[in-house]
């Protein structure tokens, strides 16, 4: 319903127009909304944001994806590549980054390499969401699990748990798009060539590339502090205050970088902390908790799937987090709804806001992908995935 007429709500209005409801419903008192936004999600989130912009900004992602896309001498090398490499990347740089930086990478892709944009639109939508998955940081919604549990070695614990299911779940994406578009795969065009590398601002690049190295050295050392000691050696606000720094100290374009940060989502969130903290204090998410079943991994993974798509997958885990909590809130569980909630995004594009961004961008750029497009990809990729992820965690 966010189409009215010629009218049209974004997502940030609609959460923004919820917490001011309940704010002026007085169905949460102001210092108590206050005191619900999470400030260690909200500095986490500007500080990939500004990461993100300036390596966008620079032209050094661009760069390394064309590094790495002309190893490709076929489309179907070329969409491996989209695949396991956005995978990849996600899991260090927050998904919704990826999607706002990724979509006119890919696009400009198709493009040259005459290629079906839709494909490759899939491809990055499902490869950051399915990658995001067994990182603490790759997603807001892992960020969430990680931070409010008091997890002590979130890195080691998700990839302990998640890594191995998580690189088969991007297998399986591999595979669905594989049987879409295999006469498209099949045309015998030369993927690898992705034109000369540019380097518009060779100083914002020099920063960016500091930056990079700060944020994967500081996770390295979270990662090793995790496996030595079983604790988080560096939070994760200052690990990406660390890595925005040098941007907003040393560069030029600071104020640009700024301003084109993506507030909306920043407005989205603290919005949604607000909301949500409302809606758990009526409640109504407390007494369902022995109808949709906190106890059990499929159960876990079937509530956050379909729930999700209702309120997205951030809301859902900052109001059933608890009820986990409370149910005694074992890693298994706690993985199995970081992982549920995050292969939600996979099932349609209401599921996850980096859908949104990408349709947005793409839309911006003569291309999109429509509720039916996604849902008849994003079935089958989902419900393997789901398989995927209730094996691993009830095995390990």
């Amino acid at each position: 319903m966010r189409q009215v007429g010629g009218f049209t709500l974004r997502i940030w209005q609609v959460m923004l127009g919820g917490a001011v409801a309940v704010l002026l419903t007085g169905q949460i008192a102001p210092a108590d909304a206050l005191a619900a936004i999470n400030t260690d999600v909200m500095v986490f989130l500007f500080c990939m944001f500004v990461v993100g912009e300036a390596l966008s900004r620079s032209g050094y992602l661009d760069v390394l994806a064309r590094r790495l896309f002309r190893h490709a001498k076929t489309p179907h090398q070329l969409l491996v590549l989209v695949i396991f490499g956005f995978g990849i990347l996600s899991a260090l740089l927050m998904n919704d980054t990826l999607a706002i930086i990724g979509t006119p990478l890919v696009l400009g892709l198709a493009a040259r390499c005459s290629l079906p944009k839709k494909m490759l639109l899939f491809a990055l939508a499902f490869a950051i969401t399915t990658g995001s998955v067994a990182s603490p940081i790759g997603n807001p919604q892992n960020l969430l699990v990680a931070v409010n549990s008091g997890m002590t070695a979130p890195f080691v614990t998700f990839s302990a748990w998640l890594l191995l299911p998580t690189i088969a779940s991007l297998a399986a994406v591999w595979l669905v798009l594989f049987l879409f578009y295999r006469k498209d795969l099949a045309t015998p065009v030369a993927a690898g060539d992705t034109g000369p590398e540019t380097l518009p601002n060779p100083s914002l690049t020099r920063i960016v590339q500091c930056s990079l190295a700060i944020l994967v050295g500081l996770a390295i050392t979270n990662i090793a502090a995790s496996v030595l000691n079983g604790v988080i050696a560096i939070p994760l606000p200052l690990i990406g205050l660390a890595a925005a720094l040098p941007i907003l100290v040393f560069s030029g374009q600071r104020v640009t970088v700024l301003k084109a940060i993506d507030w909306c989502t920043l407005v989205f969130f603290a919005a949604m902390f607000v909301l949500m903290a409302a809606v758990w204090e009526t409640g109504f998410f407390q007494s369902l908790a022995g109808v949709a079943g906190v106890t059990t991994v499929p159960a876990i993974l079937a509530t956050s799937v379909v729930t999700s798509q209702f309120i997205s997958n951030v809301p859902f885990v900052a109001l059933f987090q608890p009820l986990i909590m409370q149910a005694g809130g074992t890693t298994a569980r706690l993985m199995a709804l970081a992982a549920g909630s995050t292969i939600a995004g996979n099932l349609t594009i209401l599921g996850a806001a980096s859908n949104v961004i990408i349709i947005q961008q793409a839309e911006s750029r003569g291309e999109t992908l429509t509720f039916i497009e996604f849902v008849k990809v994003g079935v089958p990729v989902t419900l393997i995935q789901i398989g995927i992820y209730a094996v691993f965690l009830g095995v390990v």
